[in-house]
C-alpha cells in the first residue's frame, strides 16, 4: 500500500512538473506558421527571412482546410485557393505597444490591415510577421497569424471573434478593390474605433459614424458597400471588447495609415497636429518594442519583395508633428518679439515728442506748484 502511495505521488508531482514546464514554453515561446504547400526550399527560404532555424521556434504547418474553416461563407472560392502559401511568426507580448505587424510578399492585405483585424480577434499585444516566398493576396494569411499566436501564448481566442476578424479582413479587402488599401483599412479601423469606443450596436448610430468616416477620407461607399460594413459592425458591436486594451493598436494603424495617404498627396482629415503631439508625448522614452519585426533578412526573400509594417510612419508622423509646433511656437515668439519691439519704438518716440514739447517740464511744475500749496 505504501508503494502504491508514493508511486501516487511521484506520478502527481511528475504530471505537475511537466505541466508548469508546458505553461512556461507556451508563455515564452515564438512560434513560426508554415504554408503546408511550399515545398523544402521555400520553407527554408521564409525560416531565413524570419531569421530562426529548425530548433530555435515551435513550427507548425497550415492547411488551405484551416483557412476554409474561418473564411468559408465571406471569401470567395477564387479568394480563397486550393493551396496554402502564407507563412506566420508571432511573438506575444507584454507591453504597451499594442499589435505590430510586418508584411513581405502580401498583396492583398497590408500590415495595417492585420493588425486592425487582430484587435477583433481577440489579441492586444504581440509582434506579427507574415509573409510568403512570393506574391501572393494573403487571404489566409490571418488564419496562421491566430494559430501561431495560440500556439505561442497558451491562449485560446474567442471563436466567435476569429470569424469576425476574417470576415472583416475580407470586408476590408473588398473595399480595398474599390478605393485603395489605404482608404478601405483606414475607414474599416476608424469605424470600429468609434464603435467600440462608444460601445455600440445601434444601427442608425453606426450609419451616422460610417457618414462621418468616410466624409474625412474623402470617398463615397455604395449601398452594398455600406451595408456590409454595417453588418459587421453590429457583430463587433455586439462583442463588448475593452476599448483600452486595442486603443493603442487602432492609433498606431490610423497614424501610419495617414501618413501612408500624404506621402502620395491624399489630404485626409484624420489625425490632427496636436493629436500627434499627444501621441508622441504618450510614447516618450522610445519607440515601439517591435522584437522579432527587426531581426528579418530581407536579402533571403530578394530585392522584389514587396514589404511593410504598421510601425513605418507612427514615430515619423508623431516627430513630424513635434517638429512643426516647435516652428510654430519658434514663428509665434517672433511675431511677439517684433511686437514688442514696436511696441518699445512707440513709447520711445512718446516720450521724445512729449519731452520735445516740454510737456514734462509742464507736468514738474504743476507737481511743484501742488506741493507748495500743502506746504502753505
Amino acid at each position: 500500500m505504501k508503494i502504491k502511495q508514493k508511486l501516487s505521488a511521484i506520478a502527481l508531482s511528475a504530471t505537475m512538473i511537466l505541466s508548469s514546464l508546458s505553461i512556461a514554453f507556451a508563455d515564452g515561446s515564438k512560434v513560426v506558421t508554415i504554408g503546408a504547400d511550399l515545398n523544402a526550399q521555400q520553407r527554408q527560404m521564409m525560416l531565413d527571412y524570419f531569421g530562426v532555424s529548425e530548433n530555435e521556434a515551435m513550427i507548425i504547418n497550415v492547411t488551405n482546410s484551416e483557412e476554409r474553416k474561418y473564411l468559408q461563407g465571406v471569401a470567395t472560392d477564387a479568394q480563397l485557393g486550393r493551396r496554402t502559401i502564407s507563412c506566420a511568426y508571432v511573438e506575444p507580448t507584454a507591453g504597451k505597444d499594442g499589435i505590430n505587424v510586418k508584411t513581405a510578399n502580401l498583396t492583398w492585405v497590408t500590415s495595417s490591415m492585420i493588425a486592425s483585424t487582430l484587435t477583433t480577434a481577440g489579441l492586444t499585444s504581440a509582434n506579427v510577421i507574415a509573409a510568403a516566398p512570393y506574391a501572393v493576396s494573403g487571404t489566409g494569411a490571418l488564419t496562421g497569424v491566430i494559430k501561431a499566436f495560440e500556439d505561442a501564448s497558451g491562449e485560446k481566442l474567442d471563436e466567435t471573434k476569429k470569424e469576425l476578424a476574417n470576415e472583416e479582413l475580407v470586408t476590408t479587402g473588398d473595399l480595398g478593390d474599390e478605393i485603395g488599401q489605404d482608404k478601405a483599412a483606414g475607414v474599416v479601423n476608424d469605424v470600429k474605433n468609434e464603435v467600440i469606443k462608444e460601445g455600440t450596436s445601434d444601427t442608425t448610430q453606426i450609419a451616422d459614424i460610417i457618414n462621418n468616416v468616410t466624409n474625412n477620407y474623402n470617398v463615397t461607399l455604395t449601398p452594398e458597400q455600406i451595408r456590409a460594413l454595417t453588418s459587421l459592425m453590429e457583430k463587433i458591436g455586439a462583442q463588448n471588447y475593452n476599448y483600452n486594451d486595442i486603443k493603442v493598436t487602432l492609433e498606431n494603424v490610423k497614424f501610419n495609415i495617414n501618413e501612408n495617404l500624404s506621402a502620395i498627396g491624399e489630404n485626409v482629415d484624420t489625425v490632427g497636429l496636436f493629436e500627434k503631439i499627444k501621441h508622441w508625448f504618450a510614447n516618450l522614452g522610445g519607440g515601439a518594442d517591435t522584437g522579432i519585426l527587426e531581426q528579418t533578412d530581407e536579402s533571403a526573400l530578394g530585392s522584389d519583395a514587396v514589404v511593410n509594417a504598421t510601425q513605418d510612419k507612427v514615430e515619423e508622423a508623431a516627430n513630424a508633428a513635434l517638429d512643426k509646433a516647435g516652428d510654430l511656437a519658434s514663428q509665434a515668439a517672433d511675431k511677439a518679439g517684433e511686437a514688442a519691439n514696436q511696441a518699445a519704438d512707440k513709447a520711445k518716440e512718446a516720450y521724445d515728442k512729449a519731452e520735445e514739447q516740454g510737456l514734462f517740464d509742464k507736468i514738474r511744475a504743476w507737481f511743484e506748484n501742488v506741493l507748495s500749496g500743502f506746504g502753505n
